[in-house]
């Protein structure tokens, strides 16, 4: 009797640990960078990309919140499904730059190829999205 709630509660542990280990480190320049790209490019949630942009990245951000006023994305709304990859990074203290390449999948049309730039800086013991830019 006493095998069964062991072996359920290791298995409790180990998915605890696994889905702790899946969380992304906002204290890192990758982390935040990947955290910016799931929010503005997977998400579209352009309030949330805001959160992590400072600068440039935050000009921007602000431009396409003020372009999209009023078109309602919401849980009717079409998304693409996104996946992307880090295809070349580069890190410095503080300062670091990830090229991200997505794949982009649209219901009812082809699937097409994205790179984006996004460069992060520190700002005290926190990153932030500094620029980012699209390139087909």
């Amino acid at each position: 009797m006493k095998r069964p709630l062991a072996s359920f509660a290791l298995l409790l542990w180990l998915w605890i640990l696994f889905l702790g280990g899946c969380r992304r480190d906002l204290h890192t320049a990758r982390g935040v960078a990947e955290e910016f790209v799931d929010q503005h490019y997977v998400r579209i949630n352009l309030q949330k990309a805001q959160e992590h942009s400072v600068g440039l990245a935050l000009q921007k951000v602000n431009e396409e919140i003020r372009l999209t006023s009023g078109q309602a994305i919401d849980a009717s709304t079409r998304k693409p499904r996104v996946h992307y990859r880090i295809v070349e990074k580069k890190e410095a203290e503080r300062q670091a730059s990830f090229l991200f390449e997505g794949r982009i999948e649209v219901e009812d049309a082809p699937e097409f190829t994205r790179r984006w730039l996004i460069v992060t800086r520190k700002e005290g013991d926190r990153w932030r999205v500094s620029n980012f830019t699209e390139y087909d």
